[in-house]
């Protein structure tokens, strides 16, 4: 499970930042030709980043001994939250200072990444408030927010979305318990508002438990989805193709290089697409990340500072 993370209460205003949108392995979103690593072969790997401790830029220092292609191909922004406005009784996306400097200089922690080539999506949190994806008690409330995810999107020039349904504290400042139609308007409304945008789902809590209702099904709406307990394999309960599932789950520094092993030749040999791992901070991990590369790229990992 994550850790609880350091939050203030000031509401954070979007910054306008000077990138539009993203066309990987093209054109970066600064107008800067892009330079992205050698293409590889094997599942997704995806790397959550704790941007309270550490720097999205660990992500890009690691390639594949050989052929030299980009060991990860996801980076996850961890996180932005959904906060709850006591005075409107409305939810809105919020960042903390760490996740803020991270996006108003997008110039320098987020387009290096993408320039390689690796995808960098927003992860959003509950935040102990009583918001979260769950419990909209109306389309038009779902919709508004999806509206506050996209934009933000847009104005930083990310690549997606991953919804993270832990410390939402349902209930908290006279907020509705969660409800079945919620997440289904949230996540439609967002595939609408970016149609080419990933979206993402870290599979706990209530919300990853409402994927259907009125005869609609959003499982189909996720780009991918993954196993939340790092160390364990479980297959994700979401209608996908094995290609955009993770059972495996891994947090770097804290899972055995065996155990991270183990589930990468799982993943190969049961057919998986995405390899999930957590907490990737500043230190040379290469030992750890070999575990997994060997298995998943038949390579070693190469750590440049």
């Amino acid at each position: 499970m994550f850790t609880p993370i350091r939050r203030r209460a000031r509401r954070a205003a979007l910054a306008l930042s000077a990138a539009a949108a993203l066309v990987l392995g093209t054109t970066a979103a600064n107008g800067a030709p892009a330079d992205p690593a050698p293409a590889k072969q094997g599942p997704t790997s995806v790397a959550y980043v704790e941007v309270n401790n550490n720097s999205m830029l660990n992500v890009g220092k690691y390639t594949l001994a050989n052929g030299g292609g980009n060991v990860f191909d996801v980076a996850v922004i961890f996180a932005a939250n959904i906060n709850y406005d006591t005075g409107t009784q409305t939810a809105y996306l919020h960042f903390n200072e760490n996740v803020q400097r991270v996006l108003d200089n997008v110039a320098t922690q987020v387009r290096p990444l993408q320039r390689k080539g690796i995808k960098v999506l927003l992860s959003v949190l509950g935040n102990h408030q009583g918001a979260g994806f769950a419990n909209f008690t109306s389309q038009q409330a779902a919709s508004a927010f999806a509206k506050q995810l996209s934009d933000a999107v847009a104005e930083y020039g990310l690549d997606g979305v991953d919804f993270d349904d832990e410390y939402a504290e349902y209930g908290t400042n006279g907020t509705a318990q969660p409800n079945d139609s919620s997440f289904v308007h949230l996540v439609t409304a967002l595939r609408a508002n970016m149609p080419d945008k990933v979206i993402s789902l870290y599979n706990i809590g209530p919300a990853a438990a409402r994927l259907s209702y009125g005869g609609v099904d959003v499982s189909s709406a996720f780009d991918y989805a993954w196993n939340p307990y790092y160390g364990t394999w479980q297959v994700p309960g979401v209608a996908l193709p094995k290609s955009k599932l993770s059972p495996a789950a891994v947090e770097i520094g804290r899972t055995s290089p065996a155990t991270a092993a183990g589930l990468a030749r799982r993943t190969v040999d049961e057919g998986y697409g995405v390899y999930l791992t957590y907490n990737l901070d500043g230190s040379d991990r290469s030992a750890d990340v070999s575990a997994f590369t060997r298995e998943l790229y038949g390579s070693e990992a190469v750590h440049t500072p």
